[in-house]
């Protein structure tokens, strides 16, 4: 487990993917005033790493895009306990290798598919945050943003004009 994140009100975590070395002015202006930041891979360029660093504390998994020698030590998933949260961030939710309900995770949060979305299955809060970075095809350009208070997690898709 990379962190663990606590407080006594909300805790305001955003969530970022898919910047493929773009990271847009939009996307900082959304994550201003998170508590803390966790980008779902296919970063691109370790400078987007420095400026994520800059607004909050960053947990950030490496895509299968990230292969050059800067992106050798982030891992290729993470968990972080955010509250009493436990949360698991994975570039592509077709290669998870746990069972995130019998791992008690709350929250998994993937990127890749650069399609934002939020679906809950087995009590498991499943977040794509889309993509930040350049448009794909007719997606949308989004982050994501989870609220943790207590045991309870609320999702948000952010459109970024």
């Amino acid at each position: 487990m990379s962190a663990t994140y606590s407080g006594s009100t909300a805790i305001r975590v955003g969530l970022i993917s898919d910047t493929h070395g773009l990271l847009r002015p939009e996307a900082v202006a959304a994550l201003q005033g998170c508590d803390l930041i966790v980008h779902g891979g296919d970063i691109g360029d370790v400078g987007i790493l420095e400026a994520l660093r800059a607004i909050a504390p960053l947990t950030a998994v490496r895509g299968n895009n990230d292969r050059e020698a800067w992106a050798a030590g982030i891992a290729e998933t993470d968990f972080l306990r955010v509250g009493s949260v436990l949360v698991y961030a994975i570039h592509d939710l077709s290669q998870i290798d746990i069972d995130p309900a019998g791992a008690e995770v709350r929250v998994v949060v993937s990127g890749h598919s650069h399609k934002p979305q939020i679906e809950e299955r087995d009590g498991v809060l499943y977040v794509n945050p889309g993509s930040a970075g350049p448009r794909r095809f007719k997606l949308p350009i989004a982050v994501a943003e989870l609220e943790v208070v207590g045991e309870t997690v609320t999702a948000r898709i952010i459109e970024l004009a």
